[in-house]
């Protein structure tokens, strides 16, 4: 059953793939994102189907580290992230304007955690290493302008000198985007 449902879905995938049409909105766009991430955006396409998109930004992570952390009065952990995303990306034409996108690539930053009044804890300064995929939709204006909605389901470690502070987590964003074509 498991395998008929994955044959059926890389067929589908095959099929919207097949009816995309090769054509590139615009050779490159800056602008920002925001939502789960708050970014500087830059998006470049190297071929008529594939873009790589960069995202420098912030977002806060909370984690749930119940069992994992040191501290008994703590239950959660709130990470403030700077992190860099690139993403390599195969992108589109649905319908005139629209454009849809699927990819993936890597978040490498720099987090701390947040201070809580509430909680007496350690301050942790952690590097953030992390892989994602990227799906979304993209419309181009009829002016120098696209507006891009995304998701970004990932796994992301946060990892320091001290081995026994390494978290794992699922890491994910959902965004909205806004960008200058030239």
């Amino acid at each position: 059953m498991k395998r008929k449902i994955f044959v059926t879905a890389i067929c589908a995938i095959f099929c919207l793939v097949g009816t995309l049409k090769a054509q590139t909105p615009y050779k490159h766009s800056i602008g920002a994102t925001l939502g789960s991430m708050q970014a500087f955006s830059y998006k470049t396409f190297v071929t008529d189907h594939f873009a790589i998109q960069v995202d420098l930004g912030t977002k806060i992570l909370c984690t749930d580290s119940e069992g994992q952390n040191h501290d008994p009065k703590c239950k959660s952990y709130d990470f403030w992230n700077l992190e860099l995303n690139p993403n390599f990306l195969y992108e589109g034409n649905f319908v005139s304007g629209l454009y849809g996108f699927a990819g993936g690539g890597v978040s490498l930053g720099y987090s701390w955690d947040c201070w809580r009044p509430d909680v007496n804890h350690f301050h942790w300064d952690m590097a953030k290493f992390g892989v994602n995929a990227m799906l979304g939709l993209e419309y181009k204006l009829n002016i120098p302008l696209t507006l891009q909605f995304d998701f970004r389901p990932g796994y992301g470690i946060f990892f320091n000198d001290i081995p026994d502070y390494i978290w794992h987590h699922f890491d994910w964003s959902v965004n909205a985007g806004v960008r200058y074509t030239f």
